[in-house]
């Protein structure tokens, strides 16, 4: 069964109630943050919340609300901020001209129209991306200009076919597009967008003269998002990443953590021998916290599986962290079944929506300050039940 037959009265009564619930609840762009009175676009020194005042549990929304709208588009994003993200998150990756371009991967085969565009048939090509042999089509070997011709498309169809109904719409957009877009929305709202911003396979593009963390860091600057309370996050699976970041700005830091068994790229590169295993212990989180604000795990890590796929007992990491002052934003919590623990799948559907409000509730329950989520609307309807 398709999910437009499945799912799609669940997907509008969810998102219906949703906006409702967000505006009684005060919930708007950012809502709930404690003193945000300066617009987005405020560069000049005045006081700004911290990463501290974000309403806890703070929703971030996983490349825009990608539950409805194609991701890392201006459409997703601004869904999201209109449902009352409190952080809405973007992948970076480079351009041949050295722009940085929102998307999740540096392949674009998956989440633009490019193989529909035979003038750039000859860019397909086959690289390692850190260990894994990809054919397809990357954001480095487009110029920006190049890239602005593309149309953005849903990433998995199969699952989310409602989405495909926006394929087209936008393009891809560059991070400075979405800095613009983020003062302007701040601007007419009377309080910062926060963002979220991850710094994607860095190693790799270093590698190839193409670093991302400079590009950044004057981005950054060039906005007023360099500060300690400026109203944005840097992340990135590289802890190196971060620790250049470190010495480039002062904006709050998140370390993303995968399965205990990963070793990080650029650990793999210079031979580090940890694993996430090894971060994830407080002589790990301590190292962490030299550098960083915060850590982004697997919520595998905050609460595993077991074989079947259901939840077991939650780990120490949530005390461990906050032993050592670091803020948690686990991802990702995902509507449809097949994203779900077992725990809380409702039906044989994989692509019909869960008792995700359940599964939302027992994670928030291990004291997350924050977590990713696709679906925006039910992230503040479970955080809003939450705290009642």
């Amino acid at each position: 069964m398709t999910q437009g037959a499945s799912s799609s009265p669940g997907r509008r009564s969810v998102l219906g109630a949703a906006v409702l619930s967000t505006a009684a609840l005060g919930l708007g762009a950012a809502a709930g943050t404690a003193q945000a009175a300066e617009p987005s676009g405020e560069r000049h020194g005045s006081h700004r919340p911290s990463y501290r005042d974000l309403p806890v549990p703070t929703v971030i929304a996983h490349r825009g609300a990608s539950g409805y709208r194609p991701e890392h588009t201006i459409g997703a994003y601004q869904l999201a901020l209109d449902m009352g993200a409190h952080v809405i998150e973007q992948d970076l990756v480079p351009t041949k001209d050295g722009h940085l371009v929102c998307r999740h991967e540096n392949d674009i085969t998956g989440t633009t129209d490019v193989a529909d565009h035979p003038e750039f048939a000859s860019r397909k090509a086959t690289k390692s991306i850190d260990g894994v042999s990809i054919t397809g089509w990357f954001t480095e070997d487009f110029t920006l200009a190049e890239l602005k011709t593309l149309r953005a498309k849903e990433r998995i169809p199969a699952t989310r076919q409602e989405n495909t109904l926006y394929d087209g719409r936008w393009s891809v957009p560059s991070f400075e597009e979405v800095l613009r877009w983020a003062e302007k929305e701040g601007r007419r709202r009377g309080t910062p967008v926060w963002l979220h911003v991850e710094t994607k396979h860095p190693t790799y593009f270093r590698g190839i003269g193409l670093g991302l963390e400079e590009r950044l860091a004057k981005l950054l600057r060039r906005y007023g998002r360099h500060g300690a309370n400026s109203p944005t996050f840097l992340q990135s699976f590289e802890p190196t990443s971060m620790k250049r970041m470190a010495e480039l700005v002062d904006t709050p830091r998140v370390v993303l953590l995968w399965t205990p068994d990963d070793r990080p790229w650029d650990f793999r590169t210079t031979g580090d021998p940890r694993t996430v295993a090894d971060l994830v212990k407080p002589e790990g989180l301590r190292w962490i916290a030299s550098f960083a604000q915060g850590i982004g795990p697997l919520l595998d890590l905050v609460i595993p599986k077991d074989a079947s796929g259901r939840l077991t007992t939650p780990t120490t990491l949530v005390r461990d962290a906050h032993a050592k002052g670091l803020i948690l934003h686990p991802y990702t919590v995902r509507n449809e079944n097949s994203f779900l623990p077992a725990d809380f799948r409702r039906g044989t559907d994989p692509n019909a929506y869960g008792d995700v409000f359940g599964a939302f509730k027992v994670y928030f329950e291990t004291g997350i300050d924050g977590i990713f989520t696709d679906n925006t609307d039910t992230g503040l309807l479970a955080a809003a039940d939450f705290r009642r």
